[in-house]
């Protein structure tokens, strides 16, 4: 792409992937650690509810999860107005600071409510922290390599989640639930939060350099109409919008029943650790093909298609019966939700402008977040009545009806991203 300068100071600001290398690998490296923070719960904190607090019911056990998505919905929302109006790297910062006592809360909690207060400041600090390292990546490629941009970012994000998944299943199976799995937090938030501080730079001039040049600044959107774009009037927006609420609604269900499920069929624990890292890995590493990907043929139709195939993902757990098919069935729900996942973001980033495309991003991830309470709440409630496969076969089904929605309402945004 060609490279445009503006002079600021001493610092050249240039729009593009290659020309703004070193920033963009480190915040690929930052978002690893965001990623790793969230990671280290996703294999044991279900086996921790029912063996140390002795929690029966299936919603009080996913109770931990619909803590962490309402949080980290509303802070998406915050985390997208405050890197608007203050920047972003203060927002970034502030993020890490909130995840400090995280991992001390979790390895010594004399009760599941701290366990909840805890996952209350992840779900805070995930919403700072992962919001702003994705707006700034938006912010430095400019309209071109959007998703392979996005791609990297989450690559970077759920591949660390897998690795702290499969770390803390290995260390729960060798020295115990508490306190050993969660030490290596200690030094994912000493590290992510050095890196932020010390070494990543503000990008608001990137985006006013964007807006010149897409002569984006004369449209004036109060924070009111960009919600509703995003929520409900924009057919795209909102389009977009449903699919990454459902999207994490069959995630909040994934992280929450499948231990249970595994070890229902008598699957040890570290088998459940090797499992609970088999989706996000998978979801990672494809990632770096399919954002690329939608960069070339649209965004439209791997959107549609990765929903479906996340239902049949599903459904290939529910029909299996040992580590062999769980893995295929965890195989498949990754390459769905990784067509799914940096495509959206890459598409919000082609029809908000950049005068206000962060306060989208925020509402967007606001609802998306939101799917992981609710994927929650429905799979626990409908668990208890219906059974783990019942409460699963629900989700499958919300899954599938999401790709239609997208099929049917979405329009290709590629297009737009060049106006």
């Amino acid at each position: 792409m060609s490279v445009v300068v503006v002079r600021n100071g001493h610092h050249a600001v240039r729009l593009g992937l290659r020309e703004n290398a070193a920033q963009f690998t480190l915040l690929v490296i930052v978002n690893a650690f965001v990623g790793a923070m969230v990671g280290m719960e996703r294999s044991i904190l279900p086996a921790i509810a029912e063996q140390d607090f002795h929690l029966v019911a299936r919603t009080a056990v996913l109770s931990f999860i619909v803590v962490f998505g309402v949080t980290k919905a509303l802070t998406n929302y915050a985390a997208g107005r405050l890197a608007d109006r203050v920047g972003r790297k203060q927002v970034l910062v502030a993020g890490w600071a909130i995840a400090t006592p995280v991992p001390f809360m979790l390895m010594w909690a004399p009760s599941w409510n701290w366990i909840l207060v805890a996952n209350a400041l992840l779900g805070i600090s995930q919403g700072f922290t992962w919001s702003t390292t994705v707006n700034m990546k938006i912010d430095l490629v400019g309209h071109e390599r959007r998703g392979l941009a996005m791609g990297l970012n989450e690559f970077a994000g759920y591949v660390a989640v897998a690795c702290g998944a499969l770390l803390t299943g290995w260390i729960a199976a060798r020295y115990g639930l508490r306190p050993d799995p969660f030490y290596p937090g200690v030094a994912f938030v000493a590290v992510g939060f050095a890196l932020s501080a010390l070494m990543v730079r503000e990008t608001h001039l990137h985006v006013a350099l964007e807006s010149s040049l897409h002569r984006a600044t004369a449209a004036v959107v109060s924070p009111r109409e960009v919600f509703w774009r995003t929520t409900l009037t924009d057919r795209n927006l909102s389009s977009i919008t449903q699919a990454g609420l459902v999207n994490n609604l069959n995630d909040g269900m994934a992280w929450g029943l499948f231990p249970l499920f595994f070890a229902a069929a008598n699957v040890n624990l570290d088998r459940i650790g090797i499992l609970a890292a088999i989706y996000p890995a998978t979801w990672g590493v494809v990632q770096l093909a399919t954002g690329a990907l939608s960069d070339r043929i649209g965004r439209k139709w791997l959107i549609a298609t990765g929903m479906w195939v996340q239902a049949a993902g599903i459904s290939v757990v529910i029909l299996s019966h040992g580590f062999l098919g769980f893995a295929i069935g965890g195989v498949l729900l990754g390459i769905g939700t990784a067509m799914v996942y940096p495509t959206l973001l890459a598409a919000i980033g082609d029809v908000a402008a950049p005068a206000w495309r962060a306060s989208s991003v925020g509402v967007y991830r606001l609802w998306r977040d939101l799917g992981y309470a609710l994927g929650a709440v429905l799979a626990g409630l409908t668990a208890d009545v219906l059974g783990l496969a019942g409460a699963m076969w629900m989700i499958a089904a919300i899954t599938c009806a999401s790709g239609l929605v997208a099929a049917v309402r979405l329009r290709e945004t590629l297009q737009q991203a060049a106006v």
